[in-house]
């Protein structure tokens, strides 16, 4: 059982831009000032230089294109749609915004399959979306999959019930919160657990001044501590520029590596980073029009590919 993967499945944007759907609950998203055109070329820039510095380090990335033909501005962040684990199971997962449902495509099942992956059985959540209720992959649950904890902030695309499926179907136990930003001051749920915290081998990121209830606060870090995770904390205002979406990464020699955007790397302390040099190489990249159009980053562009190979 490991934590990390070398493998990640990535999306490459065509018709990227704001997606007006999700911009409802995401307050992270922003209108660009130029043509969709020049901001769909900037994000397939960023995406290929981040594909590059991935590769750079030995991760073995799937880049799978978009397609031309279906109005889908987020298809960049795919680990919302998709989970894949050790034992070949594979996680399919309803989604708040209507567009965002188009990115789930059976040809990309195949695609791993195809570079000798095994899938074993497809669990299936999607239907969950007639009823308006929503989970969305590892955006929304954010796993340690080692101490089989699944760590969910709920919100419009995280809810309770489902979340409680998914763990008795993975066989994860839940630990359950609502983390919250502050919007035009007022407290509002922030959209995506993996926004504000991330799980690695021996350290966790997270922005426990989110979770404003003291009680959850407190078993979120009881959890984290049993499992001797260092706790680095982030502020909220860290948080605007993604200094919670990474992701630990295996790469060559087994090394494991940090990933988060250049914007998340400007915004950490001396300290937070000494932290984490502690444990695990950084290595980020430039996503500034990823994120402030789609308000996604570094973690959400990343679906692990976990599978057993044939």
């Amino acid at each position: 059982m490991q934590q990390s993967t070398n493998t990640i499945l990535m999306v490459r944007p065509v018709n990227f831009r704001m997606n007006e759907q999700t911009a409802v609950n995401n307050y992270y998203q922003e209108q660009a000032e130029e043509l969709p055109n020049a901001t769909s070329t900037k994000a397939q820039d960023e995406f290929d230089a981040f594909v590059e510095k991935l590769e750079a380090i030995g991760v073995n990335v799937i880049v799978i294109n978009d397609r031309e033909e279906t109005d889908t501005p987020d298809a960049v962040f795919p680990n919302n749609w998709v989970s894949f684990h050790e034992n070949g199971d594979v996680g399919l997962y309803p989604m708040f915004a209507e567009n965002r449902r188009l990115e789930r495509r059976e040809d990309i099942l195949q695609t791993i399959e195809e570079k000798g992956f095994v899938i074993n059985h497809v669990i299936d959540y999607t239907s969950a979306e007639e009823d308006g209720v929503f989970l969305e992959g590892t955006g929304s649950v954010v796993l340690d999959r080692v101490n089989r904890k699944a760590y969910c902030a709920l919100s419009p695309r995280a809810d309770e019930d489902l979340f409680i499926e998914f763990c008795e179907d993975f066989e994860y136990t839940p630990v359950i919160f609502v983390a919250k930003q502050t919007v035009n001051g007022q407290r509002k749920p922030i959209y995506h657990t993996n926004v504000m915290m991330s799980v690695a081998e021996t350290f966790a990121v997270i922005c426990l001044s989110s979770i404003d209830d003291k009680k959850e606060r407190k078993n979120v870090i009881k959890n984290l501590r049993e499992d001797s995770k260092e706790i680095i904390d982030i502020a909220e205002s860290q948080l605007e520029h993604f200094a919670g979406n990474m992701l630990q990464v295996k790469g060559n020699d087994d090394a494991s590596f940090l990933i988060m955007s250049e914007s998340a790397f400007n915004v950490l302390t001396h300290e937070q980073k000494e932290a984490i040099n502690k444990h695990t190489k950084i290595v980020y990249s430039s996503l500034e029009t990823i994120e402030s159009c789609g308000g996604g980053s570094a973690r959400c562009m990343m679906a692990e590919v976990f599978l057993p190979r044939a």
